[in-house]
């Protein structure tokens, strides 16, 4: 994990998103580096959770079949869920996309492969999941504008702050 330049943690579990100081991000293997060497290169962020959904612009394959491991052992991610997920189009310019589920008549929320879908479709040359279910919420000038599936805001320990 590394914030602001700052590695804090160095313990590699899957593909992460690395997000450089000239604007740029790419998807890296955790395991294939270390958070020392990802600073030395310029990272700013990096993100952990996954999975990597487009490359190069391309979706990549099996995306639906990726089991995330989290605190309480492997978690399936499989089907349509609520996701939430950052697409880099260019250097500099960004797009963050929060999609609604488990929400009878409103949204039955996406797949991996289809939330790849839209990200690609926005433009992304690189998209990366970041979280889903309860956890997808998207607060924008003090209101939070989307609706969450378990009713409203939940405690986090993690969010991905953009300002002006």
């Amino acid at each position: 994990m590394i914030r602001d330049g700052v590695a804090y943690r160095d313990v590699p579990a899957r593909t992460g998103l690395a997000m450089y100081t000239d604007g740029t991000a790419r998807i890296y293997d955790e395991t294939a580096t270390t958070a020392d060497e990802l600073v030395a290169e310029g990272v700013w962020n990096t993100m952990s959770f996954g999975p990597a959904l487009v490359d190069g612009g391309e979706i990549l394959p099996g995306i639906d079949e990726v089991e995330v491991d989290t605190n309480f052992g492997n978690h399936s991610i499989q089907g349509a869920q609520p996701r939430t997920a950052i697409g880099i189009i260019d250097t500099n310019h960004l797009v963050l996309v929060v999609v609604d589920g488990r929400d009878e008549g409103y949204s039955r929320g996406a797949t991996m492969t289809e939330l790849a879908g839209i990200m690609q479709g926005l433009g992304a040359r690189t998209a990366y999941n970041i979280d889903g279910g309860g956890s997808s919420t998207m607060y924008f000038d003090g209101t939070v504008i989307n609706r969450p599936s378990n009713g409203g805001e939940r405690a986090t320990s993690d969010i991905l702050y953009l300002g002006a």
